[in-house]
């Protein structure tokens, strides 16, 4: 080997442990970014002449498990969607409460149920008239409150959805602009590690929102598509379509056109079942709960309003109402129409003719809603009539629960079983999509970067620095002894 040779080949190991000593440190110094992955240095034999100079720079690559990647978006997609079903229905149930708490639906009924019977025990007593009157509004009161609550769940839902397609479009973009700069800094052959680990990161915050499969193409781009085949990003990004609906009522769903659903490129996709393309990711369970969960629990409340409307209303309990006219309990005001059952929990009144707030009398209580004037103050038989209709066993003329007959404490009851229920399989899906998550990105860590692996090759590196550098004093030596014989 000459002299040459000899020097060639050490400033190129000088310069090749250089570099890796950078991307190393680079792999500690990032070993907790998001995005980031283990840098590698390539390096092959510098050939000139057939001659070998010493060694070159083949490039850096990138060490990342593309299917575990791919795993582990899904999985994160999936976490998403069951946080938001599982964080809706644990509303629902604190909105209903336990039968422990005060002021829960069924201490609501309780409390009625107890005025009901005190009051007909002393018929004549105005304070136990007058707390049958207060009960009873304190029960539609309750109803009209759980309905105003799952009404401001579908409507914080929209809003979501808004914010959540607003920002894959952001994102979609910004892919888009990377896969651009890829296209050039692959052309001129630069390192482009920094440009990956952001479409990286980029790739990762829209799979939290919606679960998607990258496909690698030309020159470091890629296209995006969700799990169910809908474009995000081929060549140029996708443009998705939603509108806010900013005030929601019960009878507004999708279908009938008065919330909206998502498109792509113009083009209207469905937003859920099994040809839904968003499924999955917190967008998908963002429309499961404005479009599914939160109008099944409505309609289930509904059904409870419509049974205690119609109790009430029944010829046999009151015979002073004049036919068609409304019970204890009435539809804002009016007779129930069983046509329009949709929202009626939060239209729920009591009967004017027998609430003094609004002008009634506390006898109708007693006498009848129809009475004129007051009766004897010791009749407790319209009374009993009341309480009996409560507890007694009718029919289900709702579709919300199973057909059968039931008292009205049992139908509240099974509606707060049927929501601690869906609560509880809710939560359970959460915990086992966070392990599944958690286990997943524990297997990716694993194959990502290990501190302790990266000091010791920095310790190597080190070394060959050092073997290189004393190759070079070496040769000057050499070329200085040289000089001074041949002087």
């Amino acid at each position: 080997m000459s002299v040459t040779s000899a020097l060639a080949g050490a400033l190129s190991g000088l310069s090749a442990t250089s570099r890796q000593a950078e991307i190393l440190s680079s792999n500690v110094a990032n070993a907790t970014t998001p995005g980031y992955a283990r840098r590698q240095v390539g390096l092959g034999a510098a050939v000139l002449a057939g001659q070998g100079q010493g060694v070159q720079i083949l490039g850096v690559t990138r060490d990342v498990d593309r299917h575990l990647l791919g795993e582990r978006r899904i999985a994160q997609a999936g976490g998403g969607d069951r946080d938001v079903r599982a964080e809706f229905l644990a509303r629902l149930e604190q909105t209903l409460g336990t039968p422990d708490k005060a002021g829960s639906l069924a201490a609501r009924l309780a409390a009625f149920d107890q005025a009901l019977v005190e009051a007909a025990g002393r018929p004549e007593s105005q304070a136990r008239l007058q707390a049958v009157a207060v009960t009873a509004q304190a029960l539609t009161d309750g109803l009209a409150a759980a309905t105003d609550d799952i009404q401001a769940a579908r409507a914080t839902a929209d809003r979501r959805i808004g914010e959540e397609v607003g920002r894959l479009n952001t994102t979609i973009s910004q892919l888009h602009e990377l896969n651009v700069e890829l296209r050039s800094f692959t052309g001129a052959g630069r390192d482009i590690s920094a440009l990956l680990d952001e479409r990286q990161r980029l790739v990762d915050q829209i799979s939290a929102i919606v679960p998607v499969r990258e496909i690698p193409r030309d020159l470091n781009q890629i296209a995006l598509y969700t799990v169910g085949g809908a474009p995000l990003l081929e060549g140029s990004p996708a443009i998705i379509g939603f509108s806010t609906t900013h005030t929601i009522t019960p009878e507004m769903t999708q279908a009938l056109g008065g919330l909206s659903g998502i498109t792509i490129n113009g083009q209207p996709y469905a937003t859920a079942g099994t040809a839904s393309p968003i499924l999955g990711g917190t967008l998908g369970g963002l429309f499961a709960v404005r479009d599914d969960l939160a109008v099944s629990a409505q309609g289930k409340l509904d059904a409870v309003a419509r049974d205690l409307v119609e109790r009430f209303a029944d010829a046999g309990v009151d015979p002073t109402l004049i036919p068609g006219a409304p019970g204890l309990f009435t539809d804002a005001g009016l007779a129930f129409n069983p046509l329009d059952e949709a929202g009626l929990a939060g239209r729920l009144r009591l009967n004017a003719l027998a609430d003094p707030a609004q002008g009634g009398a506390l006898f109708r209580l007693r006498d009848g809603l129809g009475s004129a004037t007051e009766g004897p103050p010791g009749n407790g038989a319209l009374l009993n009539a009341l309480r009996a209709a409560l507890t007694t066993t009718r029919p289900l003329a709702s579709t919300g629960f199973a057909a059968g007959s039931r008292s009205f404490a049992t139908l509240t009851g099974d509606l707060l079983s049927d929501v601690s229920a869906r609560r509880l399989s809710a939560q359970s899906d959460q915990s086992f999509a966070a392990a599944k998550l958690t286990a997943l990105a524990d297997l990716e860590a694993q194959n990502g970067i290990d501190t302790d692996q990266e000091m010791q090759e920095l310790l190597v590196i080190e070394r060959n620095y050092a073997a290189n550098a004393k190759v070079i004093q070496a040769v000057a030596e050499m070329i200085d002894t040289l000089i001074r014989l041949d002087g």
